[in-house]
């Protein structure tokens, strides 16, 4: 695992976004959106993620640890809440290098690792605050459980989790079907599970469960997409979406997937804390 310094940056302008040199057609579709334009990649878009944000309270004493920043959207939220400390780890270089834009470069407590979320290398209880979103979905169950052991390792006792994924609905017959039909469009495997998994995935890791809240599927619903992007935002994604042939097919074809599946898919946001230790232990 290494740490780039900020200053290595390229500007915006001339940054390789995610997925270069892979064909449109092949491309997970979360980079197809990103380039496009579109910054709001949750499953829940931004009303959901602000509410995990503000579930969490994140405040100036927190240690904060984000896993797959993705874009960096989120992280500009978190470091409004101006944190101690915020680092992020991310396995892709050019999408660590999108969260670096948005730090300071002179201030060494903000900082995008490349590593991977299953094994940081960071020490224990190096967190008070720890989140991922549109991450664990796409893992594997056994990875995926790494992955939540590991924030357990990295937070300190009475530590907040959060996570925003997308949880199955309860028909248990097509879970196969939607995992299979979703992985298709978006080309990149997906294992999403009912909301009661996903809680027991976290109990069974030590977290207790504190809240959790769903949302619609909806991310590439033209009300939505204002929501989140704003007008100007969803018009000039559109306007490129129109102009570029294989984007706009990966696009529909997906949207076409999300509405079809619609009953049988969410957003969820899971609130979770780490217990704090027995005072005579």
């Amino acid at each position: 695992m290494t740490t780039q310094p900020v200053d290595s940056v390229k500007s915006s302008a001339e940054e390789t976004m995610p997925g270069e040199g892979i064909d449109i057609a092949k491309m997970p579709g979360h980079w197809v959106l990103a380039r496009l334009g579109k910054r709001v990649l949750r499953p829940g878009g931004a009303e959901l993620t602000k509410w995990m944000i503000d579930s969490l309270d994140v405040g100036q004493k927190d240690q904060v640890i984000e896993f797959a920043p993705g874009m960096g959207r989120t992280a500009q939220l978190v470091l409004e809440k101006q944190p101690a400390v915020y680092t992020a780890v991310e396995r892709d270089e050019h999408a660590a290098n999108l969260v670096r834009r948005w730090l300071d470069v002179d201030d060494q407590r903000r900082r995008v690792i490349n590593g991977t979320a299953q094994q940081t290398d960071l020490p224990n209880e190096a967190a008070s605050v720890l989140y991922v979103e549109a991450m664990l979905t796409m893992e594997s169950p056994t990875r995926r459980r790494q992955i939540i052991a590991e924030a357990f390792r990295l937070l300190q006792p009475g530590g907040r989790f959060a996570m925003h994924e997308v949880a199955l609905g309860d028909d248990h017959d097509a879970a196969d079907h939607v995992r299979k039909t979703l992985t298709h469009s978006i080309h990149h495997k997906v294992h999403p599970v009912p909301v009661d998994d996903w809680i027991g995935l976290f109990q069974d890791a030590g977290f207790e469960v504190v809240h959790h809240k769903m949302a619609p599927m909806t991310l590439l619903e033209p009300a939505r997409m204002i929501r989140d992007e704003g007008l100007f935002g969803a018009l000039r994604f559109v306007s490129r979406m129109l102009t570029r042939g294989p984007e706009r097919r990966r696009v529909l074809e997906m949207r076409r997937t999300f509405r079809a599946m619609r009953k049988h898919i969410s957003a969820i946001s899971l609130v979770a804390v780490k217990p704090k230790e027995d005072a005579g232990a």
